[in-house]
């Protein structure tokens, strides 16, 4: 048969889409949609046959075609086993929600809510109302809102008290955070005129007084977030720097970045300083973060003196910024839970696998490194390790938790099977993402809460993996 007849012979999309297949994807995935797939398979089986393979038959035709419709309708946003070591991993979706969280949330999709209406008098309401009494409970503030996230609390705070004059800020302070946020370039969109005081390593109470001037809107405490500085150092101490504020007739603005609403030392973890501590400090302005330490869904807080809320929530970008139904409903579920400390743990997923024992971990690691023995069939030695797990999202970079987990070494060394595996497990229905260490691919146990899912998913790992060589990227 020659080129042109093989062409010709190729069913065409019409006919395929007369198929008894065809009648059952039509159904799952609709006519325009499967149309589309079609050709475009039928455009790829035509360049084969060019090439001198073989002319497929209908049903080849189809099983590409419907793989790659599955292909294209797969999500992206894929569900994955997070065996890091860091809990409050920002690219993997920082805080897993509670319970209580997800069904307020599901119950606010599925039902119109008195977002922005009062009941009782049948008026116009605030959406800020379903919050602030809570927020204020639990931290003590006069006054509490709520925008989509910490930097976006942070910019309304500065463009709403300092937009056109100057921001005292300790240049030990300036931090950059994940994705390029920088605080100087924050405070420049803001409108706000930075004022660096003291040095990298130490500012001194003199630094403030000495900076403040007739164009000074406000003063400024950053939380480190994700470094410290050590040996010779020295800052001025929140409540001090309140003093200085109140002093000087400005407002004092403590960024404390993740926040938190409890003492973590209660839970035998480092201590972080709360938002209590915080306003108790004697800060007129706090903001924080709602999908890290405290374990809701992504969110900024701001919380403080109502004269200074009530000028932020003035400010036109306080709309743009602002929340939907069904993020307040899952933050409104979350804040609940806080109402009962004791067994805050056991319902607060993020605190739940910050306060997981090693024993506990270890146990769990014991119980599947046969499985995984069985699935790497040889090419690598599995062993259980201890290990240290992080908090992440900048809340006490210098602090590890011990924990347990897998470390996987390639029997023969090869660090090409390394990243093969690495990619291999990326591969899963749903994928497992650790991290490579010191030659060894580990696998953190602390946030495994499927033990059972784990361990089947594993069922569906591609042996290719075994192929990898040296000269493959790690």
């Amino acid at each position: 048969m020659d080129s042109n007849a093989s062409l010709r012979s190729i069913p065409s999309v019409d006919q395929l889409l007369k198929s008894a297949s065809a009648t059952a994807a039509i159904e799952r995935y609709g006519r325009q949609a499967l149309t589309e797939a079609l050709r475009a398979t039928v455009a790829d089986m035509r360049n084969e046959v060019r090439k001198g393979h073989n002319v497929p038959g209908q049903e080849v035709i189809m099983v590409a075609a419907l793989a790659r419709l599955d292909a294209g309708g797969r999500s992206t946003l894929r569900p994955l086993f997070n065996l890091t070591g860091t809990v409050l991993h920002t690219n993997l979706g920082r805080a897993l929600l509670a319970q209580a969280a997800i069904d307020a949330a599901t119950e606010a999709m599925h039902e119109a809510v008195a977002l922005e209406f009062d009941l009782e008098s049948g008026k116009r309401g605030e959406r800020d109302d379903h919050l602030r009494a809570l927020v204020c409970e639990l931290t003590g503030g006069e006054d509490a809102t709520v925008v989509n996230n910490n930097a976006a609390a942070v910019l309304l705070v500065l463009n709403s008290l300092g937009a056109g004059r100057e921001a005292i800020v300790s240049r030990g302070e300036l931090i950059e955070i994940g994705g390029a946020f920088r605080m100087p370039d924050i405070m420049a969109r803001a409108g706000v005129n930075l004022v660096e005081v003291g040095t990298t390593n130490r500012t001194h109470t003199k630094d403030y007084i000495n900076a403040v001037g007739p164009n000074t809107g406000l003063m400024m405490k950053v939380h480190t977030s994700n470094y410290r500085i050590e040996g010779f150092t020295k800052e001025v101490g929140a409540r001090e720097l309140a003093s200085i504020a109140r002093e000087k007739g400005v407002p004092l603005v403590n960024d404390l970045g993740s926040g938190t609403l409890m003492d973590l030392g209660r839970f035998g973890l480092a201590h972080e300083p709360t938002v209590r501590e915080a306003v108790s400090d004697g800060a007129d302005v706090v903001t924080f973060s709602g999908d890290k330490l405290l374990g809701g869904p992504q969110a900024g807080f701001i919380v403080g003196r109502k004269t200074l809320i009530d000028v932020i929530n003035k400010n036109a970008m306080k709309r743009a910024l602002r929340v939907d139904k069904i993020r307040l409903a899952a933050l409104e579920a979350t804040l609940q839970l806080y109402r009962d400390p004791d067994r805050l743990c056991e319902r607060l997923p993020t605190l739940r696998l910050l306060t997981r024992s090693r024993d506990e971990i270890d146990a769990q690691a014991q119980r599947l490194a046969p499985v995984f023995v069985r699935a790497l069939n040889g090419a690598f030695n599995v062993s259980v390790v201890a290990c240290e797990s992080q908090i992440g999202s900048g809340a006490l970079p210098l602090s590890t938790i011990p924990s347990a987990g897998l470390a996987l070494t390639p029997v023969d060394g090869g660090g090409g099977k390394l990243a093969g595996l690495a990619a291999a497990l990326r591969q899963l229905p749903m994928p497992v993402i650790g991290r490579i260490e010191r030659g060894s691919l580990l696998l953190d146990m602390r946030c495994l809460d499927d033990e059972a899912g784990f361990a089947a998913n594993l069922a569906g790992i591609d042996p290719s993996f075994k192929e990898g060589t040296d000269d493959e990227p790690s």
